[in-house]
């Protein structure tokens, strides 16, 4: 069995060590006897590539970042959503959660169109949201909680299943107390930190949810990792940040 993995942009995409998401992909995959093929999606890539994508990342970045790959991203815009609908798996960081929504609202209330692909609106209310973060996920995973850190000047609103139930942090916009967006196999988050490597059970359920899609593959035959010292790099984060 093999992986195609797309991480889109990794140089600009890559804030609060971001790109460490792609390592735990790829090593879980690498563990496990499945051949994990990387490609890192540049300017300059054909949108051929993305076709073939199993697992799709799009990292975080500075809104300057963020102005540069929009148009870039614009292009691949109806590929993206079809994608999305037909269940391959995206994890969207921070601004590149925000970017899949319909627009950024900014602080002079000038609407900054994003992607479209998903209903939802970002706005910039006040003070940034910044500081560690725990949440109990709404996915069917164990553990339930998920770490991380967080550091966004917008606030998010939307209607879809949240990622979790803030019990540390800000989370989408500090108010509703949930964190993230679930639609099909499309993680939004603002999780930092990177998101993967101190929540390993997220990292697999992403891979999971790959092979399912690609070859109807039963999670019962799913091998099972000793992530002792993983989980209690994430019990003891989550201790610290509690």
């Amino acid at each position: 069995m093999e992986l195609n993995i797309v991480n889109m942009f990794p140089k600009a995409l890559n804030l609060y060590g971001d790109r460490g998401n792609i390592i735990t992909l790829q090593k879980r995959c690498e563990w496990r006897g499945i051949k994990a093929n990387i490609v890192e999606y540049s300017f300059n890539s054909n949108a051929d590539i993305l076709k073939t994508a199993d697992i799709i990342l799009l990292g975080g970045a500075s809104d300057r970042e963020q102005g540069i790959m929009y148009s870039h991203l614009l292009s691949l815009k109806d590929l993206l959503k079809s994608l999305i609908e037909d269940g391959v798996c995206l994890l969207a960081i921070c601004g590149g959660y925000q970017l899949l929504g319909e627009a950024y609202i900014d602080a002079n209330q000038n609407v900054i169109k994003g992607l479209g692909v998903l209903d939802f609106y970002t706005k910039s209310e006040g003070k940034r949201l910044i500081g560690n973060i725990v949440i109990e996920t709404t996915l069917d995973v164990f553990p339930k909680t998920v770490v991380g850190y967080e550091n966004h000047g917008g606030r998010t609103y939307h209607g879809y299943q949240p990622f979790g139930k803030v019990l540390k942090g800000f989370g989408n916009n500090g108010k509703d107390g949930f964190e993230g967006l679930i639609y099909k196999n499309v993680i939004g988050t603002y999780l930092h930190g990177p998101l993967l490597p101190k929540n390993p059970h997220i990292a697999d359920y992403m891979l999971k949810k790959a092979l399912e899609r690609k070859y109807s593959f039963d999670t019962l035959q799913f091998q099972k990792l000793d992530d002792t010292l993983e989980y209690m790099v994430h019990e003891k984060v989550k201790e610290l940040y509690m």
